[in-house]
């Protein structure tokens, strides 16, 4: 296979300050690069775009660092190995690692690892099989801990993660209600991928009263991908003893003010809630039974998957801003050209 001598890249040309525009982002050509000793270059087939890339796009402290003005976009990256200088990648290995928004990337740093097309299609690498799976897998598991017979509540459920989050509680023989945007993402949720109920919040004119219907027993475990008055509304159904996993807030990404609250936290004094917040790394070194787990689950057909692939790296930025819209349905991914 030729190579290009050169490639395009996406880089982040302004910090918004509310929601982004697809002017804070640049397509850029530039030359392609050759590996170092110990370095591969990868051709990317796929992006992974996530809700997390947009507290990158703040210049403030968090867990990890913020992208540089003129910097690649972060995100998760799947593809083939077209030259290597590392002892540990051939040429044709299909490998997956954080390289970021471009068409091709050099990797070869301790998270680059390699991605078995067998087991399933290597896009499956950033969605069921990759970051949002394994966020899924160990915020419910080992955050959410739950039981048989339980409720469990998962929003922005027909989501890259929220979609997994409910059916592993299935699988755990739980009661799982999702909440989701618009009739077919629900439709989704409940015909296809086996939640008990899905709540559209956008139609649901009043989400507590909903809830109480959906869930008789009351929630034991709340998946939260979303934050704002969604939550609260989850939060005030709460069971004695519940357990909430803080993944994301998405409705809060692109807020200039922050909103009232924390408002709710006195009745987990007298429930005894228990919330924690968590980030996938946390649980790295348990990765290699989890992705063992869930590929055994996509060969029995216990755990399906819904991608939305867009085509091209300009189309990046459109799409990203779209996904803090909620407009995806699925897991989002770029398909380069």
């Amino acid at each position: 296979m030729a190579i290009p001598k050169t490639y395009r890249r996406v880089v982040l040309v302004r910090r918004p300050p509310g929601e982004p525009a697809e002017s804070d982002f640049s397509v850029e050509e530039v030359p392609m690069p050759e590996p170092k000793h110990g370095e591969v270059l990868v051709k990317v087939h796929y992006l992974s775009l996530d809700p997390y890339q947009r507290g990158r796009m703040r210049d403030a402290a968090s867990y990890a660092a913020p992208v540089g003005l003129g910097e690649v976009m972060t995100g998760g990256i799947v593809g083939d190995v077209v030259k290597s200088q590392h002892p540990g990648f051939k040429v044709g290995d299909i490998v997956e690692d954080r390289l970021g928004w471009q068409e091709y990337a050099i990797g070869g740093g301790p998270t680059l690892r390699k991605v078995d097309p067998a087991i399933a299609p290597i896009s499956t690498a950033n969605g069921v099989l990759g970051m949002p799976g394994m966020t899924a897998y160990f915020g419910l598991l080992h955050v959410g801990q739950p039981k048989p017979g339980e409720t469990v509540v998962v929003s922005a459920a027909s989501g890259a993660v929220g979609q997994v989050v409910g059916q592993i509680a299935r699988i755990m023989g739980c009661r799982t209600v999702g909440i989701a945007g618009g009739p077919k993402k629900c439709a989704f949720v409940k015909d296809e991928l086996g939640f008990d109920a899905c709540l559209d919040y956008k139609s649901e004119k009043d989400l507590d009263a909903a809830l109480r219907t959906a869930c008789p027993n009351g929630i034991d475990v709340y998946f939260d991908n979303v934050g704002g008055t969604i939550t609260d509304s989850v939060l005030r159904n709460l069971n004695f003893f519940a357990r909430v996993a803080l993944c994301g807030s998405i409705s809060q990404y692109n807020a200039t003010a922050a909103e009232m609250g924390p408002r709710l936290f006195g009745t987990f004094v007298g429930k005894r809630v228990n919330m924690r917040g968590f980030i996938v790394t946390d649980f790295a070194q348990h990765y290699g039974p989890a992705m063992r787990q869930m590929g055994d689950w996509i060969r029995s057909g216990k755990l399906k998957y819904r991608e939305d692939i867009v085509d091209g790296i300009d189309k990046a930025p459109r799409a990203f801003i779209g996904l803090l819209r909620g407009e995806n349905f699925g897991k989002l991914l770029v398909k380069m050209a």
